[in-house]
């Protein structure tokens, strides 16, 4: 199963650093490329790129035009949409359905307001919790009940840093070979 990211409704003054925040942790948990819809902001994409070369693996971000373009798109092409909402099914309850399902996993996480075209088009509506609250911590939730814990077990290819987990202070791995 491949997993995609879509982020709704990117305001530039208001949304970097969520946004941010979003593509980071779409990649940490598994997902190999984010849609980021709303105002394009390339210095935010290219930091993206920089962090995820420095830390590996073959994550992608895009700008697009049309949020409904990407998830017709991927529907279109067999592909089935997770929408985040407080709104949907309990993602502990929904999680192991979509597992199961092996398609490729398009996953919205709203902005502002999300259209209800949005919710018309998922496959599944899901919630984390009743409550608001960020659509990072959403994503994050979402992504481990999805990947039933195994995010921990993942290995980047070609990292120039890479983390080694200690109990006290930081030990860094530098692969001068990658660089």
């Amino acid at each position: 199963m491949n997993v995609n990211v879509l982020r709704l409704d990117h305001r530039l003054k208001r949304d970097t650093r969520i946004t941010t925040h979003v593509c980071l942790t779409a990649r940490a948990f598994g997902a190999s490329k984010i849609y980021l819809a709303g105002e394009r902001d390339n210095r935010l994409m290219e930091n993206v790129r920089d962090t995820a070369s420095r830390f590996g693996g073959n994550f992608e971000i895009e700008y697009t035009e049309s949020a409904m373009g990407v998830i017709n798109r991927w529907k279109r092409d067999g592909g089935k949409v997770v929408h985040l909402t407080m709104y949907g099914t309990q993602a502990h309850e929904t999680a192991p359905e979509v597992r199961e399902d092996g398609s490729d996993i398009l996953i919205v996480v709203g902005g502002a307001k999300v259209p209800g075209k949005v919710y018309k088009a998922a496959d599944w509506n899901v919630s984390v919790t009743t409550q608001p609250h960020s659509e990072v911590s959403s994503l994050a939730v979402f992504q481990h009940l999805l990947m039933d814990g195994k995010e921990f077990d993942l290995e980047f290819e070609n990292p120039v840093l890479e983390v080694i987990p200690t109990a006290h202070g930081k030990n860094v791995n530098i692969h001068d070979e990658n660089r």
